[in-house]
């Protein structure tokens, strides 16, 4: 099978480019980023630089080569980038979406996965957690900076939607942990580990809120569900075997690797892409694709964290 990674240099391909390389089955993979050397670096590194068929810009991706499935990865996965990134977020995701779509319209048969996100409901859209009747909500009149993430990744899913003779399945994942984690990323998470290495206190509000953290065992086993399937035009939600709220994975942070916390009236943290109280979903459509998952949240936060502190 003959498979394209866009955006291999992100958090999320990695892990996937590193479970596909070490599968009993035979994958040709191509990545594609706009940082070559950073890309062969940790191949390298990882010691799996010789398991790729290539290594190359966004520019030698082609409609002439073939592929059986292609990735689409382009895209911001930092709060802190995103807000700096603005407006422009919505012409960068237009631009690869396009960029692989061309390639199916010629190639009909490739099977295509966009990375969307649980924002494609809406920024405000989490007052409870969302599920497969849940509706997008974008207060078209007042559209605010907030709010240009999840028009990108909805603009996308209606696009690929109006295309249903072609196989597209968007995945929306809502939160992601693993042991590569840019700890420097302003996310609860990500905050919370910080704490932990620098032996810091992690400041946090009284407003508990929800969470659900897959990692890259569960995320694997929801793509390949998906690439053995067959012919799809779907958009799936991630989700664990349940989600966890933020001070129980505060304690569990502090009984196992020794987190100091302090509950007093502060600032949540960015609010890059609008506030989330519950941002999980009960939208568990992938089941019917056969996908299970084997951990709950609070086992993929401990499993990974202790990997990230070690």
């Amino acid at each position: 099978m003959n498979i394209a990674i866009l955006g291999a240099t992100s958090n999320i391909a990695k892990d996937l480019i590193f479970n596909l390389v070490g599968e009993n089955r035979v994958f040709n993979i191509s990545l594609f980023s706009r940082d070559i050397t950073n890309l062969k670096s940790w191949l390298d590194k990882q010691n799996i630089i010789n398991e790729i068929s290539l290594i190359g810009l966004y520019s030698d991706f082609s409609n002439k080569d073939n592929y059986d499935v292609i990735f689409n990865f382009v895209g911001i996965g930092d709060p802190a980038k995103a807000i700096k990134m603005g407006a422009s977020i919505i012409d960068t995701t237009y631009e690869f979406d396009s960029l692989a779509i061309d390639y199916i319209k010629v190639n009909p048969l490739t099977k295509y996965f966009f990375l969307s996100s649980g924002a494609a409901y809406g920024s405000e859209n989490f007052s409870t957690s969302v599920n497969n009747q849940s509706e997008a909500h974008i207060k078209i009149n007042d559209i605010k900076p907030q709010d240009w993430y999840s028009v990108a990744k909805l603009h996308s899913e209606c696009r690929h939607r109006s295309m249903a003779d072609k196989s597209i399945i968007d995945i929306r994942v809502f939160n992601y942990i693993n042991s590569n984690l840019d700890i420097s990323s302003r996310f609860l998470i990500t905050d919370a580990v910080r704490a932990i290495i620098g032996n810091q206190v992690f400041k946090t509000s009284p407003k508990n809120i929800v969470r659900d953290y897959i990692g890259p065992d569960d995320f694997y086993k929801l793509i390949t569900s998906l690439i053995f399937y067959g012919e799809c035009n779907d958009s799936i939600d991630c989700f664990t075997k349940s989600p966890i709220d933020k001070f129980s994975m505060l304690d569990m942070l502090k009984k196992e690797f020794g987190l100091n916390y302090l509950i007093e009236d502060c600032e949540m943290g960015l609010n890059a892409t609008g506030a989330k109280d519950n941002y999980y979903s009960k939208n568990f459509r992938a089941k019917k694709y056969g996908y299970n998952p084997e951990l709950t949240s609070l086992e993929t936060i401990k499993k990974e964290v202790k990997l990230i502190v070690n």
